[in-house]
């Protein structure tokens, strides 16, 4: 995947040295997956993060990140549900954190959304 990417960012960057508000660049099926999701999320007004690997934010940029109060990141990194280490007194909250406990989230309202269902259906709800 990396040497796709690697092509792939090197086209794009071929085409916007040439002059005009449009570009044509051809990329693989994969990246052009990838740039659909963030154009399609930014439509919707959505906030899109690019970071470096091991990249760190601070509890406020993870409350905007997951949509919750900065006081729901000190409440999440209390119970252990999200990682976090100390930098002098201020945490830093490496990503991989914040997408594991998103992973986590969907799990969890996934089991919940099944477990609603089942009621549902057991006591004739549905329609």
């Amino acid at each position: 995947m990396t040497d796709i990417l690697g092509r792939d960012a090197d086209a794009v960057h071929r085409a916007l040295d040439n002059a005009g508000d449009e570009v044509e660049v051809s990329v693989s099926r994969q990246t052009a997956e990838w740039l659909a999701s963030l154009i399609d999320a930014r439509s919707r007004g959505q906030r899109v993060v690019v970071t470096h690997g091991h990249a760190e934010v601070t509890p406020a940029e993870a409350a905007a990140l997951l949509g919750v109060s900065r006081p729901q990141i000190r409440k999440f990194m209390d119970e252990g549900k999200l990682g976090f280490r100390m930098v002098g007194a201020h945490h830093r909250i490496p990503m991989a954190s914040i997408d594991a406990f998103r992973a986590w989230e969907r799990e969890q309202m996934k089991t919940g959304m099944e477990e609603l269902s089942r009621l549902q259906n057991e006591l004739g709800l549905f329609e």
